[in-house]
């Protein structure tokens, strides 16, 4: 069986083999970025910027030209205007934009191809790719995970919110049908009944007290051992489930986990995994849970991108930006390699691709990600 060739988004090594005399008039690569460059989201505007002064600084080549404009925070028109000025330029390909609700809007732009750092719809449209770490990555990468650790009994737990059925349309479409499905409110105070219902805790709770009963009386030698094992007890009888994939994210995310423990769950027997949490230390905070196990991008790539990034501009940079990055590295491969980009299908390749997140590859018409699996142990994270 042949190796996949692995083509690696190394801007500097592609600049060095790229075989063009300083004599020759050379094309320029005409990049828009569509960013909140004013408003309430100015920050993260500048972080892409950043992000992308980076990548030209790396990929070292006078060629690339990229044209900003801003979008603002959720406002249409501001959005149709500025990707009109930008197409106006004569500009073929543009980052953003970054919230998938805009799809509808650059979808009429057909002759323009789009690369999102949105992680909601990873099926490549017309004229729009998806590059951010996709729920389908996520699920893959977890579902192998716990195959591996040989547990076939997943609860898959998630909000009821307006994401809910996008989920569970991704959970089908993956061929997922044998996995239990579990929604729960995000008020904490709900949740925690909900849990015990899922954890059969009144029950467990039941059983224990009856197994009391049975010894409690009794002052033989044998009787008084398995009284003081009980007394060690919250609950008694297992879960009907052996590993739990959380999606959710910050305070929600602690909350079902200490919902989960204090239902009693036993961690040595119940694998408790959740999605990408981009290294966030805040989950070591209120957080119960012995082994917490996620799906993310290459931690040392990331940290070295991070700490370049704080060197370089004085603060640390938004989680996506390192998408917003990777997105230059491959516009720039793939003009090296076709020597134009006419359309989305331009960059359809047939091998991995390597970026700063980790490779990637274009897969029934999605891009799905190889990610790694880390877990937080004794407040680090720790690649599994």
């Amino acid at each position: 069986m042949k190796k996949k060739i692995l083509i690696i988004l190394s801007y500097t090594i592609l600049f060095l083999n790229t075989n063009l005399s300083s004599e020759d008039k050379k094309p320029i690569l005409k990049v828009g970025l569509l960013a909140p460059l004013t408003g309430e989201y100015k920050s993260l505007g500048d972080s892409l910027l950043y992000s992308l002064q980076m990548a030209l600084d790396e990929i070292n080549d006078k060629n690339i030209l990229i044209i900003p404009r801003d979008t603002g925070f959720n406002d249409k028109e501001k959005l149709e205007l500025a990707i009109k000025d930008i197409v106006a330029q004569g500009v073929k390909v543009i980052i953003g934009p970054l919230n998938y609700k805009d799809f509808k809007i650059v979808k009429k732009f057909s002759n323009v191809t789009f690369i999102s750092p949105s992680n909601i719809s990873p099926k490549v449209e017309n004229n729009i790719i998806s590059i951010g770490i996709s729920l389908d990555s996520q699920l893959i990468a977890l579902t192998k995970f716990i195959k591996k650790q040989k547990k076939n009994k997943t609860v898959i737990m998630f909000p009821e919110n307006d994401y809910s059925s996008f989920i569970e349309a991704k959970i089908k479409e993956l061929g997922l049908n044998n996995y239990k499905l579990f929604k729960y409110s995000s008020n904490p105070e709900i949740l925690t009944g909900e849990i015990e219902v899922l954890t059969n805790y009144s029950q467990r709770k039941k059983n224990l007290e009856r197994r009391k009963k049975l010894f409690e009386d009794k002052e033989d030698e044998q009787s008084i051992k398995e009284m003081e094992k009980l007394e060690q007890l919250y609950t008694l009888g297992d879960v009907n489930f052996d590993s739990v994939i959380i999606i959710d994210f910050g305070n929600n995310l602690k909350s079902v986990l200490t919902s989960l423990i204090y239902a009693d769950v036993n961690q040595n027997e119940v694998l408790i995994t959740t999605v990408n949490q981009w290294f966030d230390e805040s989950i070591f905070y209120e957080n119960t849970i012995k082994d917490l196990y996620y799906p993310s991008v290459n931690q040392k790539e990331f940290k070295k991108y991070n700490d370049n990034y704080y060197k370089k501009f004085g603060s640390y940079p938004n989680e996506i930006t390192i998408l917003t990055y990777d997105a230059l590295g491959l516009i720039y491969y793939t003009w090296k390699n076709n020597g134009e980009i006419k359309s989305a299908n331009s960059f359809y390749f047939k091998n991995k691709i390597k970026g700063k997140i980790g490779t990637f590859e274009f897969k029934e018409g999605k891009i799905i990600q190889d990610l790694e699996i880390y877990k937080t142990y004794k407040n680090k994270f720790i690649k599994f």
